[in-house]
């Protein structure tokens, strides 16, 4: 486990509540267009939270 500082667990706390309404939404639209546009922006939302958090990784002097 790494040590992180508050910066970045408010970061992925607002990607990952993102994710959760996205799949959300998809869950409840199943068979429907709009699912299937949600499903697809939560895949993209979290290929998005991993190139933050490792950006703020390289960048932050207490987390890296």
């Amino acid at each position: 486990m790494i040590r992180t500082c508050a910066g970045f667990t408010a970061l992925q706390a607002v990607y990952e509540r993102e994710i959760r309404y996205l799949t959300a939404h998809s869950a409840r639209h199943q068979g429907r267009p709009a699912a299937r546009c949600s499903a697809t922006q939560a895949a993209s939302t979290k290929a998005r939270m991993a190139r933050a958090l490792n950006g703020h990784l390289a960048r932050c002097p207490e987390c890296g």
